[in-house]
C-alpha cells in the first residue's frame, strides 16, 4: 500500500467520494460495494449507470453505437457520480478522458493495483469484454495496461495491491485508511471501529 508514492505516509483524505480506479478485473465493483457498506455510504458503479441510461449492456453499446458514444455516456456518468458523497467505481478506461482526469485531480482516488497474470485469470481472456474482443485478447489486455497504468499511478491518492487477496480484506484495508485519514468523519469512523488487528498493511 502506498499513498502518493510514499509507503506508510497517508495524507489527509480529500473530500468524498472515494473513487476506485484500475484495469478490468481489478475488483472495483466488488471491493467498492464492500467498502461502501463499511463506510455506511452509497456505492455507484459508473458502468451500471451507463447501462441504465442506454438501456443495454456495455458490450452492446460498443457493438451497436461504438466506443465514442460509450465514452460520451461514461463521461457524463462519472461527472455526476463525483458529485456524490459515497464510493464510486469507474470503468477501467474512464481515466483516459482528459476532462475526467481533470475532475479526478486532488480527489480521494484509490488505485486497485493488479498484476497482468492476476488480471488475465480474473477476466478470463476467452470472455467478450468490449475491448478484449479479437484474435489475441492477451496482447490487447497488455496493450491496454501499457496505456493506462501510468495514468492510474498519476491520479492515485492511495494505491492498494489486490494480487492474491480477498475483496473483503482489500475493502477493510481501504476502509481503515480512509477512517484514519478523515479522523472520524461522519459514518466513516465506523470503519475504524470495525478494523481488526493487522488489517492495515
Amino acid at each position: 500500500m502506498t499513498a502518493n508514492g510514499q509507503a506508510g505516509n497517508i495524507p489527509a483524505i480529500p473530500e468524498l467520494p472515494v473513487i476506485l480506479i484500475g484495469p478490468p478485473g481489478a475488483g472495483k465493483t466488488t471491493v467498492g460495494t464492500m467498502l461502501a457498506a463499511r463506510l455506511g455510504v452509497p456505492f455507484t458503479d459508473t458502468d451500471a449507470v451507463v447501462e441504465a441510461v442506454a438501456g443495454k449492456p456495455v458490450s452492446d453499446i460498443f457493438i451497436s453505437d461504438g466506443e465514442p458514444e460509450f465514452r460520451r455516456l461514461e463521461r457524463a456518468a462519472v461527472s455526476a457520480a463525483l458529485a456524490s458523497e459515497g464510493v464510486v467505481g469507474l470503468g477501467g478506461g474512464a481515466v483516459m478522458d482528459e476532462n475526467t482526469q481533470a475532475e479526478l485531480a486532488g480527489r480521494a482516488v484509490v488505485y486497485l493495483q493488479t498484476g497482468f497474470a492476476e488480471l488475465a485469470g480474473r477476466v478470463g481472456l476467452d470472455r467478450a469484454r468490449p475491448l478484449l474482443i479479437g484474435t489475441n485478447p492477451r496482447a490487447q489486455l497488455k496493450s491496454l495496461l501499457e496505456q493506462r497504468l501510468p495514468v492510474y499511478d498519476r491520479l492515485a491518492w492511495l494505491t492498494v495491491s489486490t494480487d492474491g487477496r480477498e475483496p473483503a480484506d482489500i475493502a477493510a484495508e481501504i476502509g481503515a485508511i480512509v477512517a484514519t485519514a478523515t479522523a472520524g468523519g461522519a459514518g466513516v469512523g465506523e470503519a475504524q471501529a470495525d478494523r481488526e488487528p493487522g488489517d492495515g498493511r
